[in-house]
């Protein structure tokens, strides 16, 4: 009998423990969860396992091509221009912004809300802003869902990290008859496979393995970093008054230099645990032999290291940003 891991969706198999799915012979039977997950959910080691990217572009290609309605998933800290992915599917589409919890309380959803809709060009019937670890709003969102649900099966959808699996036990906890969580960490590539989660009688939840980009730091580091820059709490901003000829050094994985001619701010909104340091620009070269980018800025504008940080900077600048291992960073008008 062919059974699958409750925790990544990976078929069981007993021959290769590099593999996914793996658990040993003789635990197959009463096993719930396989070896990997077991390892995750109960001393927090994670292994990576490798797959064919051509798997996972099979999944979504065929989730495309469903009239069932998608939950399309973004973390608010990583907002880019990667949720208009959502466009392709043909059925309809939700956006769900999520670890809403992550930014001060004094953001707002309503100016979040028209930034999106002022941004980006979006085919979906609603935004709504969550928090699994808080369980915000999602009474709301469930009844969205059974208002615009075309059969009982809802697909997860969105790029690596999003929070698919976390907000999938939250709706467990609160709503569902199934006592087995799914296994989450916060590290990419943690769902392996396609997994169907049986809310009630009315409505099965579908998740789906996250969307993999190699330009963000999330899928570039070793697990501990992962976990040191992924922030698990409200962050605290930390403003920066700028003077010309003056850098700044955040951690061991981004260098800003500023290079224009007069005073600005920056604003940095990162994991709290990671340190941020001053430095004169001429005197220290430390990172320097990182990966250059160059920004002429206009006004009110942010600096997006993918899967790190954002910078919130309001006067025009010209900047130089330092990452490793070809991290993505862009330029967007400010979300705050």
């Amino acid at each position: 009998m062919i059974k699958k891991c409750l925790g990544c969706g990976a078929v069981f198999q007993s021959n290769n423990p590099l593999n996914e799915g793996f658990i040993e012979k003789e635990n197959y039977e009463k096993s719930i969860i396989c070896k990997r997950c077991f390892r995750i959910k109960n001393y927090g080691e994670y292994s990576i396992i490798n797959k064919d990217k051509a798997d996972y572009a099979k999944i979504f290609e065929n989730i495309k091509k469903k009239k069932d309605l998608i939950l399309f998933l973004c973390d608010i800290f990583t907002l880019d221009e990667s949720i208009e992915y959502l466009n392709g599917f043909k059925g309809p589409v939700i956006l769900v912004i999520t670890k809403k919890d992550l930014l001060p309380k004094s953001v707002k959803e309503n100016k979040l809300l028209d930034y999106i809709k002022k941004n980006y060009n979006l085919n979906a019937i609603g935004v709504i802003f969550v928090s699994s670890i808080k369980n915000y709003n999602l009474d709301k969102l469930k009844n969205v869902v059974l208002k615009y649900k075309t059969s009982n099966n809802v697909y997860l959808v969105g790029n690596t990290n999003a929070g698919k699996s976390t907000l999938i036990n939250s709706i467990i906890r609160s709503f569902g008859k199934r006592d087995t969580l799914i296994t989450t960490s916060s590290l990419p590539a943690t769902t392996l496979e396609v997994m169907e989660i049986k809310i009630d009688d009315n409505l099965t939840l579908i998740d789906t393995p996250g969307l993999v980009t190699n330009d963000n730091y999330l899928t570039t580091l070793n697990p501990s970093e992962v976990k040191k820059i992924s922030p698990k709490v409200e962050i605290k901003p930390r403003t920066y008054q700028m003077k010309p000829n003056q850098s700044l050094l955040i951690g061991d994985y981004v260098r800003i230099d500023y290079l224009s001619n007069e005073r600005n701010s920056f604003t940095l909104y990162l994991s709290n645990e990671i340190k941020v340091e001053r430095i004169n620009l001429n005197t220290n070269d430390k990172m320097r032999e990182l990966n250059k980018t160059s920004f002429d800025l206009d006004n009110n504008k942010d600096i997006v290291v993918s899967g790190l940080l954002f910078c919130k900077i309001t006067k025009k600048a010209k900047v130089n940003i330092y990452t490793k291992n070809n991290v993505k960073v862009f330029e967007r008008d400010n979300l705050i």
